[in-house]
């Protein structure tokens, strides 16, 4: 067997192993026009290390589609996630850098429509009776206005990067419960858990409506959330208040990125799978 039919094997080798497990190839990837879009999840508020470019905005070189694009070296990255960011900021706005061309869409988006911020303040402010209606009523809004929302930031998504694999990523939940933890007290933590995986409930939901990739990160956080002993959620920041209760640097290169990075191979073998059938 000559040397060059030799290498030709080892590569349809590595590439079917990459299929099987879910993984972009490097070739994939470095075919990739990859937008990230969203919100402080997206662009890394938490994590430090934010760009100049980006001022108020807060875009870190160490969020998660900042790392995937410097591990993957795609054809072009682009990230215009913002900090407070609502699914009206990414119609309005952040969608005008999307076109025909790009392929990659990375996307946080609904929880400042859902009032996160708003919520964590009573909470943190007001106490654990406050904490626990604060999220009754947000739940309330979040079932009746979130998936109308949602659908229309998709949709404005899609009219603008029709050829473009979309993967939406959830929120973690805060708290591990059944722990010592300052703060708030055991109810109104779970509380605010309930209220988050209801908000990722819904966003999986439009996300499926619309054909996209839903990619969720609880499972890798759990273990990690904030009263455990590993944390990578900031907790109350008292020195730098808009960190809290945003993912630490680790929480974004230990938790969404990975998530992230499993779901465009799976985005990229079902396109193969689909162009096969």
């Amino acid at each position: 067997m000559t040397r060059s039919r030799t290498l030709s094997l080892l590569a349809g080798v590595l590439s079917a192993t990459l299929a099987v497990l879910g993984l972009a190839s490097p070739a994939q990837a470095a075919g990739h026009h990859y937008v990230a879009l969203g919100d402080s999840y997206a662009s890394g508020v938490g994590a430090g290390s934010y760009t100049t470019e980006s001022g108020a905005c807060k875009r870190s070189t160490k969020a998660f589609s900042a790392l995937w694009a410097a591990a993957n070296a795609p054809a072009s990255y682009k990230s215009v996630a913002c900090g407070g960011a609502k699914t009206t900021d990414v119609i309005n706005s952040q969608v005008a850098a999307l076109s025909a061309q790009t392929t990659l869409v990375s996307i946080t988006i609904g929880g400042n429509d859902a009032g996160f911020g708003t919520i964590m303040s009573t909470c943190a402010l007001q106490g654990s009776s406050a904490c626990i209606a604060a999220v009754d009523a947000a739940q309330v809004q979040a079932r009746a206005n979130l998936p109308g929302l949602l659908d229309r930031a998709y949709a404005a998504i899609r009219s603008k990067a029709p050829n473009a694999k979309v993967v939406v990523l959830s929120y973690p939940v805060f708290y591990q419960l059944g722990t010592v933890c300052l703060g708030i007290g055991e109810a109104a933590r779970a509380k605010v858990n309930e209220g988050i995986n209801l908000a990722d409930s819904l966003i999986a939901a439009a996300a499926a409506r619309a054909g996209f990739t839903f990619a969720d990160v609880r499972g890798i956080f759990v273990g990690h959330q904030i009263c455990s002993g590993n944390k990578w959620i900031h907790s109350v920041d008292i020195l730098n208040l808009s960190n809290s209760y945003h993912p630490m640097a680790t929480g974004q290169s230990l938790g969404y990125l990975p998530v992230f990075t499993q779901a465009v191979g799976q985005s990229a073998t079902a396109k193969k799978a689909g162009a096969k059938a």
